[in-house]
């Protein structure tokens, strides 16, 4: 290996050195002595709880682990968003799993916990998986209930969902092991069964102060709805437990009786590892982001065997399509091909571009992977569309509205991974989280923003520097250098995989190595729903 390889490694183990370290300290919730007074009151952590209702030796996949990352710190943070979620196994089937972390907030509702929630149910809807919630709050956080309280997207999405969910036969369980209190209520109790955990689990619309204040009763958050109340009295749940661990046994009891379902029939054989070592990923992808690679050498360590079939390989060759398997599972990959090539007119085309050629090819095989049942993994490292009069009048607008078009009428499952830079309209062609990607992740490396730091940052002080001109002043190089320094300061922020898996743009932040394992359950998650909407594209431009 040579010295440049030796460097992208050594960048690339860094950087995500810096993804488990985040990891490790968002894992430990509301911190350590809120998880010992957890354990006090004889209450598993929402990660315990998971940790003990999954399948020993199955892969749990975390959604959403960077949620809420420095977004409320003026309050105290918020990590993981307050919630546990992800997609794992539980008595051989696979599912979904939404768990309260109570040691955050004591489990209170943040704007970004609800978005977060209603990932997991969208996810558990578009794969017919059925869903667990591990219920543990104590409602809307009461300072910031205008931004989850009213609108669309809020609070009360998840419980239009728990009805759809139910209307479309995916099986709901709840159990409640802490706090359900006020709207909060109604998630477990929509649910097809609803367990509750004696002594430390509750649930009512209004806690015993609300009630003393509203209508002037005086009694016990126990009596008023503890779990001997919704047993014995309401008839709200249906079975009581002493402890999580026998609460969630039962869930694993009804689990193991739970009847399959029809597949969508996705292709898969017998898994093969890759042939070339996948380790090498580190060393072939550079961190400097002007420096070109050939996307086809991380393709190889991707799929089994190393074998991929490529598709018009020597046309539109900044964007490189073809087939292979993932874990056994037959795959259509489109990628960004970062190298400099030349067309089939000898030209000389920039890597990481979309010309017209490029987005006409992928429109094309797109079409194809419709046709014929295959999955669409997206592997993004782009710039952007050609701009330029020739790209212009070349109808780039056109051939790339062609790609969009077929990309976002796709009816299998599609699955984005930004490995590099995902800019502009590149991002919405690619797959991005607007065109309903069934999971999207980022590798450490990836950057997501209209454009580059250093575009974005030049244009804000082109505008800048113009404005103080209409003004009658004139910026001095130092001003000028203070300012587009403070720009690209803040721009730069904003670029980072870090700020995008905190607002949930992508599903999480994961090593390279783990693209097989979210390809693979991904797969075996969409194969769940078939598919029952014919693939249509409607009106394009020729």
């Amino acid at each position: 290996m040579d010295i440049t390889f030796n460097k992208n490694e050594d960048q690339n183990k860094q950087l995500l050195a810096e993804v488990k370290r985040r990891l490790q300290k968002v894992k430990k919730g509301g911190g350590e002595k809120r998880i010992e007074s957890h354990h006090k009151k004889g209450k598993l952590t929402a990660r315990e709880r998971i940790n003990y209702l999954t399948d020993t030796n199955t892969e749990f996949l975390e959604i959403g682990a960077f949620a809420g990352e420095n977004m409320y710190n003026e309050v105290g943070g918020c990590p993981s968003g307050g919630v546990v979620a992800g997609i794992g196994y539980v008595s051989g089937k696979q599912c979904v799993i939404v768990a309260n972390d109570a040691t955050v907030k004591a489990g209170a509702w943040f704007p970004i916990t609800a978005k977060k929630n209603m990932r997991a149910q969208e996810i558990a809807i578009e794969n017919r998986l059925p869903i667990i919630y591990l219920v543990d709050s104590a409602g809307v956080f009461l300072p910031m209930q205008d931004e989850i309280f009213p609108d669309k997207e809020h609070f009360g999405r998840q419980f239009r969902n728990n009805a759809v969910m139910s209307s479309m036969g995916i099986v709901q369980v709840a159990a409640i092991m802490g706090s359900c209190v006020a709207g909060g209520a109604y998630l477990p109790i929509m649910s097809d069964e609803a367990l509750i955990v004696d002594k430390t689990g509750s649930i009512f619309l209004a806690g015993s102060y609300l009630v003393k204040s509203a209508i002037g009763e005086v009694i016990d958050n126990e009596t008023l709805g503890g779990a001997t109340t919704h047993c014995e009295v309401s008839g709200v749940t249906d079975n009581k437990f002493p402890n999580d661990k026998a609460a969630l046994d039962y869930i694993k009891d009804i689990f193991a009786k739970l009847g399959n379902s029809p597949q969508a029939g996705f292709n898969r054989i017998k898994p093969q590892k890759p042939r070339l070592n996948p380790e090498e990923l580190y060393g072939l992808l550079p961190t400097d982001r002007t420096k070109p690679y050939n996307m086809h050498e991380l393709i190889y360590r991707l799929v089994d065997n190393s074998e991929f079939s490529e598709y018009k390989a020597a046309y539109g060759k900044t964007l490189i399509c073809g087939t292979a398997r993932v874990d056994g599972w037959a795959v259509g990959i489109v990628a960004n091909q970062r190298l400099v090539v030349k067309s089939k007119k000898g030209e000389m085309q920039m890597g990481g571009v979309i010309y017209s050629d490029s987005a006409n090819k992928a429109a094309r095989f797109i079409m194809n992977c419709n046709q014929r049942n295959i999955p669409l993994v997206f592997l993004q490292d782009v710039s952007g569309f050609m701009v330029g009069s020739k790209a212009e009048h070349g109808g780039i607008i056109k051939d790339g509205a062609k790609m969009v078009n077929a990309m976002a009428n796709s009816v299998v499952p599609k699955f984005t991974f930004i490995i590099g830079n995902s800019y502009g309209a590149g991002n919405y062609a690619m797959c991005g989280k607007a065109y309903d990607p069934r999971l999207i992740y980022a590798w450490p490396t990836a950057q997501m923003a209209v454009m580059s730091g250093a575009a974005a940052a030049n244009t804000l002080l082109q505008i800048n520097v113009a404005a103080a001109k209409a003004k009658g002043q004139v910026l001095s190089d130092q001003e000028k250098k203070e300012q587009l320094e403070k720009i690209t300061s803040r721009y730069n922020e904003q670029l980072s995989p870090y700020y995008a898996a905190a607002r949930l743009w992508v599903d999480g932040i994961i090593d390279p190595l783990e693209t097989r394992k979210v390809i693979s359950m991904g797969i075996e998650a969409a194969n769940h729903a078939p598919i029952t909407k014919p693939f249509n594209v409607g009106v394009i431009q020729t």
